[in-house]
């Protein structure tokens, strides 16, 4: 049996049964689906559907203007299509290396990288390309 829900949920479903999203969770809501898409992506090869691509579109937009509206002033703009993107840490221990060194590649622009506000984040595929150069050498 499910617990009771929080107060406030109940409030976010709309009558057609669509879920509002407050535009101060959007950016966390995003990063987190995007993590765990991104993570059964890559198990299974796939590509998500091109609702999944709207919603995480759509839940960009909203945390952008949220997080504009807080004052972010140090990120970069995605470029293309919504990828699948982790952290500089999430990033580094799949290629093997320390956090450290995978902000300086992403700083010094060695790995395509960009920054939401205090984070650097890197596309999952990068990791990929990196460990074929690494088995390369």
């Amino acid at each position: 049996m499910l617990p009771e829900p929080p107060p406030g949920a109940r409030a976010l479903v709309r009558e057609d049964g669509s879920v509002v999203v407050p535009a101060n969770l959007a950016g966390e809501l995003l990063r987190r689906l995007l993590r765990d898409v991104g993570r059964e992506m890559e198990a299974t090869n796939g590509v998500p559907s091109e609702a999944c691509r709207e919603l995480f579109w759509g839940l960009h937009i909203a945390a952008r203007r949220e997080e504009g509206a807080a004052g972010f002033a140090d990120e970069t703009p995605a470029v293309g299509p919504v990828s699948v993107e982790v952290s500089a840490g999430e990033w580094a221990e799949r290629v093997g290396c320390s956090p450290q060194y995978a902000r300086a590649l992403a700083r010094t622009g060695r790995v395509p990288a960009r920054r939401l506000g205090r984070v650097w984040l890197i596309p999952a595929a990068a990791a990929i390309v990196a460990r074929r150069e690494d088995n390369a050498v």
